[in-house]
């Protein structure tokens, strides 16, 4: 949908300070605000509002915007705001990993590989004795390899081998956790907000060793090889499966559109067990908007209580 609120006439600063802060109260993290005619009339996109019950949709939030309006303008300055709805289709295909390539890298980017290669290198320097020891306890103590290679979705919606501590027996079935991941996101979808983003429960295929490395995270360490290669950032969103990506909505898609996948993220260290499929793409989508050095060294250091925790290994 494309809210577009207007002020017919007059429009002094003051005024449409008290606008935007009445949209900026009613937005969602996916939402985006800006100008279509500066200092007239202002846009507000809502990617994932028109594709079910579109009127019913259109009718809240045009009370929510009304409501925080009414809360902030006079009788008179609201007679001269108008709101218009358009709901476009739902499902209009997301922006090409194409368009992606070729764009310059920003000061911002530039200093986020920076931080990806000295921190990568110090952390695989400072844990090589314990990916020795992992890596032995794996080898040792059930047949099969000692890395799992797994193909995720990266930044591009192009796709890179992940590298993680095997943590399952060997030739273990995967459609019992794609079932899983289809219907989690699924049920997000359609209001299951009870349905919250977490490991499966008891899954068979998990070994006894493969349990504790999970819990504790250091089935993860390898991939700061996939760091150093540059197929993913330290911080950044889940690296999803193929077979995921292609139960996301279009605007889901932009979390593998517009970053690179990381080892830790905005939703690790929030508390991903308590987080629905739906609000972790809003975390992924806020952390997207505002990229900086600083926010990912605070999630980074924020990253091993998240683990101690529990939250951070779900």
């Amino acid at each position: 949908m494309l809210l577009l609120v207007t002020i017919e006439e007059g429009n002094p600063p003051a005024r449409w300070r008290l606008v935007i802060a009445a949209l900026a109260a009613s937005r969602r993290e996916t939402d985006v605000i800006g100008w279509l005619e500066r200092g007239r009339t202002i846009g507000v996109i809502l990617p994932d509002a028109g594709a079910a019950e579109a009127e019913t949709a259109r009718r809240a939030i045009e009370e929510r915007v009304r409501g925080e309006l009414a809360k902030r303008l006079d009788g008179a300055s609201m007679s001269r705001v108008s709101i218009q709805i358009h709901v476009h289709p739902s499902d209009a295909e997301a922006v090409p990993a194409q368009a992606l390539t070729g764009q310059r890298r920003s000061i911002a980017g530039a200093l986020k590989r920076l931080l990806d290669i000295g921190g990568s290198l110090a952390l695989l320097t400072l844990f090589a004795p314990v990916l020795l020891i992992v890596a032995a306890i794996v080898k040792y103590t059930s047949p099969g390899p000692i890395f799992f290679r797994q193909t995720r979705v990266g930044r591009g919606a192009k796709p890179f081998t992940m590298l993680k501590f095997r943590t399952m027996y060997a030739n273990a079935d995967h459609a019992v956790h794609r079932e899983y991941v289809n219907a989690f996101i699924k049920a997000s979808g359609n209001g299951g907000s009870s349905t919250t983003m977490r490991k499966m429960a008891h899954d068979p295929r998990i070994t006894p060793v493969g349990r504790v490395l999970r819990k504790t995270s250091l089935d993860e360490l390898p991939q700061f090889i996939n760091t150093l290669r540059g197929d993913m950032s330290l911080v950044g969103p889940r690296p999803p499966l193929p077979y995921e990506v292609e139960q996301y909505k279009t605007w889901h898609r932009r979390r593998v559109l517009d970053a690179k996948p990381g080892i830790t993220g905005l939703w690790q260290v929030t508390g991903r067990s308590r987080t629905t499929f739906d609000d972790m793409v809003r975390l992924d989508l806020r952390y997207v908007r505002t990229p900086s050095v600083w926010t990912d060294i605070k999630i980074l250091l924020a990253t091993p209580r998240a683990v101690i925790s529990g939250k951070g290994a779900g």
